[in-house]
């Protein structure tokens, strides 16, 4: 597969794709980041940050929200943590270098303009930072709960069809979501602790360069080359007054072929794809 994989990689370009250069960690190299869910400790409280594609990605945020795209959404369970994150981001831009806030906007290093509009939490994150933004409530059966999220690039999944529910029923897809695995995230969902943020990061192959990727459950996943990874650094954050979790989700997108030769191979190998 590996002379057609360059072949197309090559003839698709990608010209309204937004693509990373480089990626924090390459997950499927990394044994301590491989292992589910791969944890690691947040250095720096970075648990925001911005890429070489935060113009480009905050672009199209901005045009998913003005579009009224299905982006976000909040239930009553998770107002009081949506306006505490809320709050907390703005304090935390404050400080952030290339933003600058006031009591009715926030500039963002783009030179664009935010009104601050603390009535919609989901939507007005969404445009002051590049994660997407997703609120877990402690719910029914000892499971915490999509309880409200700002999500413009989701990876194979709706919205619609995981808000409100618990995280074993989120994750019914992902054949390795099993009992064990589902006690092992709740156990470390309760142990988040309050100013100790935690990361990790997943991957995966897609034939599409599109950020916005939603995908229904039922919908099979079409085979086709793979030509982008795309790789996700996912935040777990414990808010200190209400106690809900932040899983904040920022989105790399590369093309195969910019990856070297050895961490194509591995990740390759680590997909069960020919070369």
């Amino acid at each position: 597969m590996g002379l057609a994989y360059l072949a197309l990689s090559r003839q698709i370009m990608g010209m309204n794709a937004i693509l990373n250069h480089t990626l924090p960690a390459l997950p499927w190299m990394e044994p301590a980041l491989a292992r589910l869910p791969g944890m690691r400790p947040v250095l720096d409280d970075a648990w925001t940050v911005q890429t070489e594609t935060f113009a480009a990605q905050m672009a199209a945020r901005d045009r998913l929200i003005a579009d009224a795209a299905p982006v976000h959404a909040l239930l009553p369970a998770g107002q009081a943590a949506a306006e505490e994150v809320y709050a907390l981001m703005l304090a935390r831009l404050r400080g952030t270098p290339g933003y600058a806030v006031t009591d009715a906007s926030v500039t963002r290093p783009d030179g664009v303009g935010v009104p601050l509009r603390p009535d919609a939490p989901p939507q007005t994150l969404g445009r002051l930072v590049q994660e997407d933004v997703c609120l877990l409530t402690p719910g029914g059966m000892g499971e915490h709960t999509l309880s409200g999220a700002i999500l413009c690039f989701p990876a194979s999944w709706t919205l619609a069809e995981k808000l409100g529910r618990p995280m074993t029923a989120i994750h019914t897809p992902v054949r390795a979501y099993d009992g064990d695995m589902a006690r092992r995230v709740q156990r470390l969902l309760d142990g988040v602790r309050v100013g100790q943020p935690l990361w990790r990061m997943n991957h995966n192959l897609y034939a599409s360069a599109d950020l916005f990727h939603p995908r229904p459950e039922a919908a099979p996943r079409l085979d086709a080359v793979p030509l982008y990874l795309r790789a996700e650094r996912q935040c777990l954050l414990r808010l200190p007054q209400t106690g809900a979790i932040v899983f904040t989700i920022h989105t790399y997108l590369m093309r195969l072929a910019d990856l070297g030769v050895g961490a194509r191979a591995a990740l390759f190998v680590a997909h069960g794809v020919a070369q």
